[in-house]
């Protein structure tokens, strides 16, 4: 059993999630800004699918990237050298969380509903949330979404209708990210993709230690600038 939340935002430790599923802490309470604040601060991320209450999840192991370290493949880095991607932030974060929670295939559904999609743009509105986003010939053809919260980013969602579109968005801001002081990315869950871009596994006491640390210092909440990924050089 899980505990269900009521007002005020409050979690229960993170030790107390569920080996199986993995990191089920809780279900209920909401998403204002209260209530995600409270969470990514501690270690914490609502996902769950239409119609089901609000769950928040902690999971152990926890995938994370130092920016500083991300994995950049040789065909990657010559399309980032060509600048084949105009790669922008924090210009159409609605038309990327958009994108992103479009089905991946016919009859799959999507966990990025109505109601999280405004929860997410309200927090870009008070600027913790950011989109970063790949741009050919004046279309968005790829990015990613997530959270800022001190020296961590907590990424959410990405998406690509071009090959290395997502890869390329990913790359800018993890150099961004890296020039700004960050300690690391959250990716959440594992998967192929991000390891093969040197995300590594660490386990949820290191990653709360980590919170500790960075999720309260750094620069103040607010938009990124728009072409700050142009001052990127690829070498």
């Amino acid at each position: 059993m899980i505990p269900w939340l009521d007002d005020p935002p409050g979690f229960p430790p993170v030790e107390q999630a569920l080996d199986e599923p993995n990191g089920l802490l809780a279900a209920g309470g909401g998403l204002s800004p209260e209530w995600l604040l409270a969470a990514y601060r501690q270690g914490i991320f609502p996902w769950f699918n239409p119609g089901e209450p609000i769950l928040w999840w902690s999971p152990d192991p926890r995938l994370v990237l130092a920016p500083g370290l991300i994995r950049i493949s040789r065909s990657l880095r010559k399309v980032l050298r060509r600048r084949h991607f105009e790669i922008r932030f924090d210009t159409r974060f609605e038309a990327v969380i958009d994108a992103c929670a479009a089905p991946r295939a016919p009859g799959l559904g999507t966990w990025i509903t109505p109601e999280v999609r405004a929860a997410y743009q309200r927090m870009h509105e008070l600027g913790y949330a950011h989109s970063v986003e790949s741009w050919r010939d004046g279309r968005l053809v790829g990015g990613l979404y997530g959270m800022a919260l001190g020296r961590i980013f907590f990424g959410e969602s990405m998406f690509s209708i071009e090959s290395d579109a997502s890869k390329s968005a990913l790359a800018h801001l993890a150099r961004f990210l890296h020039t700004q002081g960050y300690a690391i990315i959250d990716c959440q869950m594992t998967t192929t993709h991000l390891v093969s871009m040197g995300a590594h596994e660490i386990s949820r006491r290191q990653f709360c230690s980590m919170l500790a640390e960075h999720a309260s210092t750094g620069t103040a909440t607010t938009r990124w600038r728009a072409d700050a990924a142009q001052d990127i050089d690829w070498g």
